[in-house]
């Protein structure tokens, strides 16, 4: 672990926050997380030092990582892009907000923002993948399925589709079919965009997720994990790629187990979709 201090975990939803959090308890390192309320997960981290805050106190978090001695932070897990009205900024955050723009700006713009005004208060951010690096996606062949010709032709397409729609910082995914764009997704998530493939009586397809162009990296790798693979195949699809190295696999084995008995590839490609 690269600690040089103790580490404040900034934590949304889903696994990685608390998996964080156990890496730090495993290693001996000093931690406290502040769980974003209506987002992360209080519950899971009962039995670890940490507070549950509104996303819009910014100061206020602030004030505590300082008051518990944090010198690094993690941003970790999934935040819903709140609306002015949810965020009710505290003086800190309104200050941010006038100075930043951030509420025009598209997700990366703001999270990109948020690092430099971290870092100008005096904390070192870090990534999440220098925590927990083996929940990365390696680069091949993941499990038994192999892609035919066709499937491979629309690889190619799927990940010049994801990476048009983060070159325009509006997501990190794109569903192709017969080298056609079906899905994009929005801020409501990869995994709505699936859901929304249900009823299109769809038969094939790849989903691409990738690193958005000039996305900030220490925030909001793309993922992947149990329930992409079950709304993938739910969506008729037949194969799901992903940046090796730039994306995060949860539950990787069960995954991968359950791709296997769906005859859907999963694929850790590199910048230039290469796997093999």
């Amino acid at each position: 672990m690269p600690l040089k201090g103790k580490l404040g975990i900034l934590a949304g939803g889903g696994f990685l926050p608390i998996r964080i959090a156990e890496r730090c308890r495993e290693n001996g390192a000093e931690y406290y997380a502040v769980v974003f309320e209506n987002h992360g997960d209080p519950a899971v981290f009962q039995d670890h030092p940490h507070t549950v805050s509104r996303i819009g106190a910014a100061g206020g978090i602030i004030k505590t990582l300082r008051k518990e001695g944090c010198e690094q932070l993690v941003m970790a897990g999934a935040i819903r892009r709140p609306s002015a009205k949810d965020v009710r900024p505290d003086l800190w955050g309104v200050k941010f907000l006038a100075k930043t723009g951030a509420m025009a700006l598209g997700d990366d713009g703001l999270v990109s923002a948020l690092v430099r005004a971290l870092e100008s208060e005096g904390f070192d951010v870090i990534g999440a993948d220098e925590i927990v690096p083996e929940y990365l996606v390696p680069r091949g062949l993941l499990g038994a399925c192999v892609p035919n010709d066709d499937a491979i032709t629309d690889i190619a397409h799927a990940l010049q589709a994801a990476r048009a729609l983060g070159q325009r910082d509006e997501g990190q995914a794109a569903v192709v079919r017969d080298a056609n764009i079906i899905a994009e997704e929005d801020a409501s998530g990869t995994d709505a965009m699936l859901r929304r493939l249900l009823d299109a009586q769809n038969n094939g397809g790849i989903l691409a997720k990738t690193l958005k162009p000039d996305q900030e990296r220490r925030v909001d790798l793309p993922t992947i994990g149990v329930r992409t693979v079950e709304n993938a195949h739910a969506a008729g699809l037949t194969g799901i790629v992903v940046e090796a190295g730039n994306a995060f696999f949860y539950e990787r084995e069960e995954a991968i187990a359950l791709a296997d008995k769906y005859d859907l590839f999963v694929i850790g490609v590199d910048a230039d979709g290469t796997w093999s």
